[in-house]
């Protein structure tokens, strides 16, 4: 049998695809607003509202269910791994990308020293004086490499709720 057939006629797969595609799109849309510019990064990319890991996962656990029922074991395994995933999704992805800000600025604070003791050496060289304080405010992180709790609610919802609409065939 043609594997594209296979591919398009299992209805699990094909709940799943259709709930990552709507979160992936409504990340995108929900980027262009306060932008209003088309950030194509968000049909593909991690992280941000809503999750699309979890509306994966959950759309999966429940296309499972409405195929084999709530008593099979692939349904157990199908929640199982949303589970995982969702709790991946807030904590260790999410730490993850908070780690990576930090060092980013962390780089960049580095850069920006060197810079300033070599216009410090360099006006001390001259007999010029050096102010002395310099510096900028700190900085928050803002955007993460995984979710908030929010973020993954929103991600599972929407893979429920795609699922349940979805008539199974």
């Amino acid at each position: 049998m043609n594997p594209l057939r296979v591919l398009i006629s299992n209805y699990v797969i094909d709940v799943g695809f259709l709930a990552w595609f709507a979160a992936q799109l409504l990340k995108t849309i929900l980027a262009y607003i306060p932008s209003r510019k088309i950030i194509w990064e968000r049909m593909v990319g991690s992280g941000g509202m809503p999750s699309s890991h979890s509306a994966l996962v959950c759309a999966v656990s429940v296309g499972v269910a409405k195929k084999l029922g709530y008593a099979s074991p692939e349904f157990a395994l199908s929640l199982a791994m949303a589970g995982i995933v969702m709790y991946d999704a807030m904590g260790v992805r999410r730490a993850a990308g908070e780690q990576a800000k930090v060092l980013n600025k962390m780089v960049i604070d580095f850069k920006e020293i060197f810079q300033m003791l070599k216009e410090e050496f360099d006006a001390l060289a001259r007999g010029e004086d050096v102010p002395e304080e310099r510096g900028g405010p700190n900085k928050r992180l803002k955007e993460f490499l995984g979710h908030t709790p929010l973020e993954v609610l929103c991600g599972a919802a929407l893979g429920i709720l795609i699922a349940a609409l979805i008539p199974a065939f």
